[in-house]
């Protein structure tokens, strides 16, 4: 942290220090320097879109002038925001998961953070209705829940200059993931890496996998720039990833132009809706990729992903910080 700036947000110290002295939204996250996932990633996107409307926004601290505070599923210091709560801010939780369902195994976490939303919480934001209702299956009722869908950075994630798909080089299909947890899709590639036509397809794995391919060019975790020229220079988006509730990577990608083939698990179907296709076995990709391969440039037409813009405008109506419009189909009130 330099001159009591962190990511570009108000930061305790800053405050403490005289800095600065209101703010409009505190967001109560614990940021992490790139490469990193995706909320890291959304929420500065977000915070960008907040301060485009003139709103001032702080870190980890509620001043005298806070309207509203978002907090970030368990990612945040729970004893910071209890000291500095006041009655007179609105307080919106970001909600994922749920967490033991997606790792695989239950810690405990996802009933902390119900515990914290019941604790703290007048709305709650869910990325997809896959996580909403999942929670509601095991049990648990969030307060005043809403579904908004994540959003890219525009100024990262784009399709200007992408290259052209074309029918006469190998098709090229990209993967990412930034955790090795099995869940994330690894023996599903491992099939692929075994059984793809090579000599029709090349693929690239951005990330960790647990797994080393013979075929699948591996890279490393690589920042979001970077991210997403690897994103424009290939031709089809693939996620194996299970339980899944709002795949930042997905949008990232459709949001660069590519259609994408994904496991039908989690948020995925809700993500993708027709610009591409889902699968339930491994050995049905190669089907689905002909399929998308022979209509490609009709099933790329029809990528809709939410923009940050819009997202960003749904986040502030629920926190109250701008007038209430109708809320579309990508951001929409729970029923």
């Amino acid at each position: 942290m330099k001159n009591g700036i962190c990511n570009g947000l108000l930061d305790l110290g800053a405050v403490l220090a005289g800095q600065f002295t209101s703010a409009d939204l505190s967001i109560f996250h614990e940021f992490e320097s790139p490469p990193t996932g995706g909320g890291h990633q959304f929420l500065r996107a977000f915070r960008m879109q907040a301060e485009m409307h003139g709103l001032r926004v702080e870190n980890n601290i509620i001043s005298r002038t806070t309207r509203a505070c978002l907090f970030n599923s368990f990612n945040f210091n729970e004893k910071r925001l209890q000291r500095t709560r006041r009655s007179s801010v609105l307080y919106v939780h970001r909600v994922d998961g749920p967490i033991g369902v997606y790792r695989g195994w239950d810690d405990g976490v996802d009933g902390s953070i119900h515990a914290v939303n019941q604790k703290y919480a007048d709305k709650t934001i869910f990325q997809s209705r896959y996580s909403l209702e999942k929670h509601l299956e095991l049990g648990m009722q969030f307060q005043k829940p809403v579904i908004i869908m994540n959003a890219a950075d525009p100024h990262i994630f784009h399709p200007r200059g992408r290259t052209e798909f074309s029918s006469n080089r190998k098709t090229r299909l990209i993967a990412s993931s930034w955790s090795d947890n099995p869940n994330k899709g690894a023996l599903v590639y491992q099939w692929l890496d075994e059984n793809l036509d090579w000599s029709r397809f090349e693929m690239t794995f951005v990330g960790r996998s647990p797994v080393v391919f013979k075929n699948i060019h591996m890279m490393p975790a690589v920042d979001s720039f970077r991210m997403a020229e690897l994103f424009r220079g290939h031709d089809i988006y693939l996620t194996a990833s299970r339980n899944d509730p709002c795949s930042n990577s997905l949008i990232e990608a459709l949001t660069c132009g590519l259609p994408a083939i994904h496991l039908q698990s989690g948020g995925h179907s809700e993500i993708v809706g027709q610009a591409g296709a889902g699968f339930e076995t491994a050995e049905q990709i190669p089907v689905l990729l002909e399929q998308i391969v022979k209509n490609y440039r009709s099933v790329q037409s029809i990528i809709s992903v939410p923009s940050i813009e819009q997202v960003g405008e749904l986040y502030l109506q629920t926190l109250e910080l701008m007038d209430d419009k109708s809320i579309n189909i990508n951001g929409r009130r729970s029923e």
